[in-house]
């Protein structure tokens, strides 16, 4: 079944105008949910406002909603007010430049998005994506829409084009407030380094692979819990932290994984390598 559009725009850049519909590509899942419940009827609790000056409960109908800009100080606006200072939705998804492919930190992606030709805009969409294909390059956008004012990305993926959500420069905070320390590598290390990555590596990433296992044993240990069994909790081994010497711990890697397979595309590499040295050594 094909994924049902959430709103439909235009990509626009120049005087070009391609209509586009947006669709979700990421299926959110964020875990499993509990409820609160009143223990002896089982019914679910609703969430309620109190006021804790007078410690009542305050209906939908006497809240106002206000800002803090001062500490315990408050401006309060109307719905009519509210609105006037949404952004006006105008749907349009306007390029500001074409920047080469990797230009974007993904630091910067925040979620994503389908578009889809809509009608009348087909053959400019195709165009539009093969052209940033063949030269490499990706958009910069701004999108304005249910009230707010989104700064996007472009880019081409399998005949089709996405559109990543970014955060603002002001929203990522710059990497330089996180400590860094630790000595520069020692070539000797570095070489053990790359050895232990070399057998582990491959040249496509798969998601299929990778399972979110937290969320199917909680799905297990529910499903038992419906069959009226009993759930018993297991106390997880925590490691204990400690200092070792890193060349130790490099060449102890490597010895446990010894046995393990590498990724046949790392295997393959590493046996042209030494082909091509041993011809080099026979030419020298």
């Amino acid at each position: 079944m094909p994924a049902r559009s959430i709103a439909s725009g235009a990509i626009t850049f120049g005087l070009v105008t391609i209509p586009v519909r947006i669709h979700p590509a990421i299926a959110v899942s964020s875990g499993l949910t509990f409820h609160w419940l009143h223990r002896k009827d089982l019914v679910r609790l609703k969430q309620q406002y109190v006021c804790p000056e007078d410690e009542e409960v305050v209906p939908r109908s006497e809240m106002v909603k206000g800002y803090e800009y001062a500490k315990g100080r408050y401006v309060t606006f109307t719905p009519e007010e509210l609105k006037a200072l949404d952004e006006q939705s105008t749907q349009g998804i306007e390029i500001a430049e074409f920047l080469p492919e990797g230009a974007v930190e993904p630091i910067y992606y925040e979620r994503a998005y389908y578009l889809g030709p809509d009608k009348g805009g087909e053959n400019a969409y195709a165009l539009l994506g093969a052209a940033m294909k063949e030269m490499g390059r990706v958009a910069v956008a701004k999108y304005a829409a249910r009230g707010k004012d989104y700064l996007v990305l472009l880019r081409p993926q399998q005949g089709r084009l996405v559109m990543h959500q970014l955060y603002h420069s002001d929203e990522v905070r710059p990497a330089s407030e996180v400590p860094a320390g630790g000595r520069a590598p020692a070539p000797a290390e570095l070489k053990l380094a790359r050895q232990l990555i070399e057998q582990v590596t491959g040249e496509e990433f798969k998601p299929s692979r990778y399972e979110d296992q937290v969320r199917k044993r909680v799905r297990e240990l529910i499903a038992r819990k419906v069959k009226g069994e009993d759930i018993t909790a297991v106390k997880a081994a925590r490691p204990k932290a400690k200092v070792i010497d890193l060349m130790s711990a490099l060449k102890a890697s490597l010895a446990g994984s010894g046995g393990h397979r590498r990724a046949p595309q790392a295997a393959h590499r590493t046996q042209v390598t030494r082909k091509a040295t041993a011809r080099q050594r026979r030419a020298g």
